[in-house]
């Protein structure tokens, strides 16, 4: 009788064992259910114990489960490697490999790749045009995403798709020749349907802020030329 009590008892607790992992909340349900407000692309494991890892358009945060915190900032190793910067820089090329780079404005056939998101009313992106429009070995795929406090910059994107000569056009746009404003505007559908291939680009890469480089599959923001000249030294 005693045998067939104890065989009973690790029955229910098999069982019950069974019910609670049936009916466990999962870290993403946990998260979503504390952060309803946060879009979460993947939430993952980390070394740290009971931290996960939670990537949200790019940015990278860590999640503690108990007590419920949702931390913001890097995390540095013990060798000074930033570990979040660096998984950063990781899911923004791993990105990058996806865009429609056969839509995007080809400049040059040089061995070094930047893929460029850029306005062209945006100061600091007419900045870096220029000093890129001095390099010769690399080939430029860019992006157009207009930023909304730029009124007049979707209209000067159009009008470089609608030109004949979309490097040349580009060139105008980016030294101020179009300002003035005494240009065409371009109507054309085809021109509206590239605008928005190039926006959901950037929209998919979570760009917020121009310029944005991404050079031999290494991200910079900003018009940053000493990281943009450093990256261009880098094999592939």
């Amino acid at each position: 009788m005693k045998k067939k009590s104890i065989a009973f008892c690790l029955a229910c607790l098999m069982v019950a064992g069974v019910w609670s992992i049936g009916f466990a909340e999962s870290i993403e349900e946990t998260f979503k259910k504390m952060f309803p407000q946060i879009k979460v692309e993947s939430i993952s494991e980390t070394k740290i114990k009971g931290v996960y890892e939670v990537v949200s358009q790019n940015q990278v945060g860590y999640f503690a489960p108990d007590p419920g915190y949702l931390l913001l900032g890097d995390i540095v190793d013990r060798n000074g490697v930033n570990v979040t910067a660096n998984r950063r820089n990781e899911l923004i090329a791993s990105k990058a490999k996806s865009l429609p780079l056969d839509k995007a404005l080809k400049i040059g056939q040089g061995k070094g790749t930047i893929i460029e998101f850029t306005d062209p009313d945006c100061p600091y992106c007419r900045r870096a045009s220029a000093a890129l429009r001095q390099k010769t070995d690399v080939t430029r795929y860019i992006f157009f995403f207009p930023l909304p406090m730029h009124a007049d910059a979707e209209n000067k994107v159009k009008y470089i798709f609608c030109s004949s000569d979309r490097v040349k056009a580009y060139e105008q746009a980016m030294q101020g020749k179009l300002d003035d404003q005494k240009y065409d505007t371009c109507r054309k559908q085809e021109a509206n349907d590239l605008l928005k291939i190039h926006k959901e680009a950037g929209e998919k890469m979570g760009i917020n802020s121009t310029p944005f480089f991404i050079v031999n599959n290494k991200p910079i923001s900003g018009a940053n030329m000493p990281q943009i000249d450093e990256a261009l030294k880098q094999k592939r």
